[in-house]
């Protein structure tokens, strides 16, 4: 029921709508283009050997254009020259050089145009696994109250987007060189026939340009400020058609109330959006017309410099070419500057979410990195710790101050909301105290690697993910180095009891786990809770902490489970979280939290002694058996 709640809140809460923030200034303009120095850097890093031929082919067809160009005048000229001599022996063998040499030229630009099309999508494909792996790794190293933040979504949304679409930029930017490169040569041969041609061109296609500018930065617009709308409709469109919630959303009938509000979204946007691509349009076809026009006038001119005799036919030829080729050349820069721009714009949202950093990390090389007691001497001791999430105005823990001594077993027992989650997570420093200080072995807690910290600590929590991995992977993943190391595994399956849940698999540790890939055996949630709890053994860790681990077990497994529980954390530090009393009464300890304060600390007969508010709960479970 968790995904209808949260689905709930997302559409009962206000959006923003498109932000409608006005389009960016030429100079603003070109400032994204900063993002390219830095793109460019990660294309060569993805390969050098790629990126070098790619720019090599690209050179040397930039070059054949105007070649092909001229020696089409020469073959012109020389049929002219021909059509006016008389015939004899050998006359045609300069003109069938020429064609020889065009058909030569004709081959090697079709080779060099494919040689690029295949080191760009090789370079192409290399940068958008690397960026995705980056992309990975980074997400990796942040916080977790990071990704509890809408903002960092939208975030990691757009960034994760940007992964494969910017091997159209890397094209892109490519492209704009070579063409850049080929304009050059063709500009020599207009320059020396009339400077005043390469005006008339510009004046013709940046009316063009500068338009097709305007409606980019439309488009960006739109698009960036529907980022959250966009991820609910991912959500929306999963939601309704996922094995994870089909049993839910048939029983409560909500396909329609899915559908119609995924309607509501996409139609939104598509109205938007269609009102965009009609402007753009329209006005598109209007200076499209411009650039014609400005085209024609130089034609005409060049072929009345034809008429009067002050070129010749081949001269003509060449000069119209070039014309049409840098207009076309110049067009497509233009506009392809346009879609540079606009990538260079959303390629700041993929640097933005590699700009966030981490603020629990290793200390730097000026503290001192204090190395992870072995064993644990003491214990862990908060100290007036209080916590409050991201945005929240309400503490979630405060004035919290208790020990865990080593080797101890501790029980936190409350109520839903209590803060028992969020106590364990501060402990396996996943989240750092906003206020107070949690010391391990008497030192804070920040002194230590946060990685080395983890590595000693093995968690189950209660919302464990269920990967979709063959099963002995699936155990695994509590010490995942140890993938290959079958007799661990199998090992930690007989300690939680998982070794009879994988018995029953066809394939047995090699079965795929869950129903999204073919071949996949969906389990129980007490089967899949046995998974979990054989993680926690794989871990073999000095701090274990179990967050309601036996929740979805019947009575005899969960019995089972708790006598080996205690065989197993014998000499090591453990932390249980359970609503069930016959659990908790196990514990050396047990610490009642309530609204985010500890209220009492005992064993489990000090407590009912007390007659506190471990003995009115434990009365109040107890009241249900009778």
């Amino acid at each position: 029921m968790s995904w209808i709640t949260s689905l709930l809140t997302s559409i009962s809460a206000k959006k923003p709508r498109p932000d409608g923030k006005p389009a960016l200034t030429v100079r603003e303009r070109f400032s994204a283009l900063k993002n390219l120095p830095e793109f460019l850097r990660l294309i060569w890093q993805t390969s050098p050997a790629l990126t070098v031929g790619n720019v090599g082919l690209r050179l040397l067809r930039a070059a054949l254009p105007v070649a092909m160009l001229y020696v089409g005048q020469l073959i012109l000229d020389s049929v002219l020259a021909l059509s006016r001599a008389e015939y004899r022996p050998g006359l045609l063998m300069p003109v069938s050089g020429y064609v020889a040499l065009e058909f030569g030229l004709a081959i090697l630009s079709d080779a060099l145009g494919r040689g690029v099309a295949l080191l760009d999508s090789l370079l192409g494909d290399l940068f958008a696994n690397q960026t995705s792996v980056r992309l990975m790794q980074h997400a990796a190293e942040l916080d977790l109250d990071q990704f509890e933040d809408s903002a960092f979504y939208d975030k990691l949304e757009r960034a994760r987007r940007q992964t494969l679409s910017r091997t159209v930029l890397m094209a892109q930017v490519l492209s704009q060189a070579q063409d850049a490169i080929t304009m050059a040569f063709l500009a020599v041969g207009l320059v020396a026939f009339n400077p005043w041609l390469l005006l008339l061109l510009l004046v013709a296609v940046i009316p063009a340009f500068l338009g097709e500018s305007h409606f980019n930065e439309r488009s960006y617009s739109l698009v960036h400020g529907w980022t959250p709308e966009r991820r609910e409709l991912d959500y929306l469109r999963q939601t309704g058609a996922s094995d994870e919630t089909a049993k839910e959303v048939k029983i409560f009938g909500l396909s329609q109330f899915l559908i119609d509000r995924f309607k509501l979204l996409s139609d939104e946007f598509y109205q938007q959006n269609k009102a965009l691509v009609i402007k753009r349009a329209s006005w598109g076809t209007f200076f499209a017309a411009v650039g014609a026009a400005g085209y024609y006038a130089a034609y005409v001119y060049i072929i009345m410099q034809a008429v009067y005799g002050r070129v010749s036919i081949g001269q003509l030829t060449f000069l119209a070419g070039s014309f049409g080729r840098m207009r076309g050349l110049l067009e497509g820069i233009l506009s392809r500057f346009s879609s540079v721009a606009e990538g260079a714009l959303y390629l700041q949202d993929f640097f933005d979410f590699f700009h966030l950093k981490p603020r629990i990390i290793r200390p730097d090389a000026t503290q001192a990195v204090r190395p992870f007691p072995q064993p644990i001497q003491e214990g862990f001791v908060f100290e007036n710790v209080g916590f409050k999430y991201r945005n929240a105005e309400k503490w979630a823990l405060r004035n919290l101050s208790f020990q865990l001594r080593a080797g101890e077993k501790l029980a936190l027992v409350g109520e839903n909301g209590a803060g028992k989650t969020t106590l364990v997570k501060l402990l396996s420093r996943l989240y750092d105290p906003t206020e107070g200080r949690i010391l391990l072995d008497g030192y804070d807690l920040r002194e230590y690697d946060p990685a080395e910290l983890r590595q000693e600590i093995g968690v189950i929590f209660q919302d464990f993910v269920r990967f979709q991995l063959p099963a002995g992977q699936n155990l695994a993943v509590g010490r995942i180095e140890e993938k290959e190391n079958q007799p661990r595994i199998e090992q930690a399956a007989a300690q939680s009891l998982a070794d009879s849940v994988i018995a029953k698999l066809p394939q047995g540790y090699d079965q795929m786990i869950g129903r999204r890939f073919n071949g996949g055996v969906d389990l129980s949630g007490g089967e899949w809770q046995k998974i979990a709890l054989g993680r926690a053994y794989m871990r073999d860790a000095q701090l274990l902490i179990l967050d309601e681990p036996t929740a979805a077990l019947d009575a005899r497994a969960e019995y089972e489970v708790f006598q080996r529980f205690n065989e197993l954390t014998k000499g090591k530090t453990a932390v249980l979280i359970s609503h069930r009393f016959s659990t908790v009464r196990m514990a050396d300890r047990i610490l009642v939290v309530e609204h985010g304060k500890a209220v009492e600390i005992g064993s489990h007969e000090e407590l009912l002694a007390r007659g506190g508010r471990y003995a009115e709960l434990f009365q109040l479970q107890a009241a249900g058996y009778r």
